[in-house]
């Protein structure tokens, strides 16, 4: 697979680093069920088939990356780099 990074060009994915949904939002740790809150944010996830955005590190230019891609196809729709992007949500 080979991802364009937007520092560097499109480039190997082992160079890269996958870590994980960058859809997932952390609970607050002073909410009444944190611990349950916290339980779930760390071992409960979803495996998704079909598009789905990723955070990638990419350890040439040291970026982190959100990246489109169907996990089903491998294919990509687009990377951004994780300054200009907003987690947690839609784009």
């Amino acid at each position: 697979m080979r991802i364009p990074c937007p520092h560097c060009g499109e480039r190997d994915a082992r160079e890269f680093i996958y870590s994980g949904d960058a859809n997932v939002q952390r609970p607050d740790p002073r909410a009444p069920d944190a611990l349950a809150q916290f339980t779930d944010y760390v071992y409960l996830r979803d495996n998704p088939a079909g598009p789905h955005r990723e955070l990638w590190y990419h350890g040439a230019c040291q970026a982190w990356l959100v990246v489109a891609r169907n996990t089903r196809t491998q294919a990509i729709a687009g990377v951004e780099s994780l300054k200009t992007k907003t987690l947690g949500g839609a784009p």
